[in-house]
């Protein structure tokens, strides 16, 4: 019978330090991996930490703005004038000019966005496709900035006024929700396609297959089957791009102005709350006074509507979601 012999004592102490050496490796990935996770927690956790600090309780020897403004007041008075001597902290007029931006977004950017997504996942060709998708996810790259000067020198002149002004006699102002909106919903188109896509790209082939077995037009299987089987990712990324445009500082703050008026009229000036959290930060507002510290309040409330329209889409995701075998 064979006897199993003894590895030689120098090539046993070489496998044990390369496996030494190894799993020391993998130790630092790990360590390396988990900094990069708790990093972004810590993050978060920071950013909450100072907008509840300098909004809601003050840990300092100054107010936190809670302390001096009521939740009544912010809530419901319907003038914003914090840097003017008669102050009001009314956050209505923002709210509406914010919301009014991103409902026009929505209006413009989600018909565009789906139906870009159901071409490119049912209609194109591999080759159409690949030229297409580069160039819408192209608009995703160009800064906010350009977009805002878009909308003022070429939408406001030349397509609003011309036809909402000049046909229909409507006032339209230099600045304007209604810009601002048009060039927000071409800045989510490619979100919208993209996660769009994706979510009727992910519906198995046996469906289409069937509505095509039963006498379906392509129509008819891409509206009536693959549209319904994907609504799940389809809503999330609706939601997840109206939170962009809530989200968006730039483009509005150029395109729209700083004028805080409680208006749904789309050719009127308005401003945004990023627009005055912009407007705060240029410098000229002194560290520790109530009109600095109404930044804190207005940029958590913006934080708390952006999370609560994240947990939203996190929620449909979950409650809609089909699952294929």
């Amino acid at each position: 019978m064979p006897v199993n012999q003894p590895e030689p004592k120098g090539v046993s102490t070489s496998l044990d330090k390369r496996f030494s050496v190894q799993r020391l490796k993998e130790q630092l990935i790990r360590f390396v991996l988990m900094f990069c996770a708790l990093l972004s927690i810590a993050t978060t956790i920071s950013i909450i930490y100072v907008l509840i600090t300098e909004s809601l309780f003050s840990f300092g020897e100054s107010e936190a703005f809670f302390q001096q403004v009521s939740f009544k007041d912010f809530f419901t008075d319907t003038k914003w004038t914090p840097q003017y001597a008669d102050q009001h902290f009314g956050i209505l007029p923002l709210l509406a000019g914010t919301f009014l931006i991103a409902g026009i977004a929505a209006l413009v950017g989600i018909p565009l966005g789906l139906a870009s997504a159901i071409y490119m996942s049912e209609y194109a060709s591999p080759r159409i496709r690949n030229f297409i998708k580069p160039i819408l996810e192209i608009l995703a790259g160009i800064p906010t900035v350009v977009y805002g000067y878009f909308a003022l020198v070429f939408v406001t002149p030349y397509i609003l006024r011309p036809f909402f002004q000049d046909l229909l006699g409507f006032d339209v102002s230099v600045f304007n929700a209604a810009s601002a909106g048009i060039v927000v919903g071409i800045m989510i188109i490619p979100m919208i396609s993209s996660l769009s896509e994706d979510a009727l790209r992910a519906v198995p082939q046996s469906l289409r297959e069937a509505g095509y077995a039963l006498g379906s037009t392509k129509f008819d299987v891409s509206i009536k089957v693959v549209l319904p089987a994907a609504i799940s990712g389809i809503a999330a990324s609706f939601i997840l791009a109206f939170s962009r445009a809530v989200g968006e500082t730039m483009a509005v703050t150029i395109a729209a102005g700083q004028q805080p008026n409680l208006t749904f009229n789309p050719f009127e000036s308005v401003e945004t709350m990023t627009a005055f959290i912009v407007n705060i930060s240029m410098g000229d507002t002194p560290v520790g006074s109530i009109e600095y510290k109404s930044l804190y309040a207005v940029a958590l409330t913006l934080f708390l509507v952006t999370l609560t329209m994240n947990f939203i889409s996190y929620a449909i995701m979950r409650r809609f979601r089909e699952v294929y075998q």
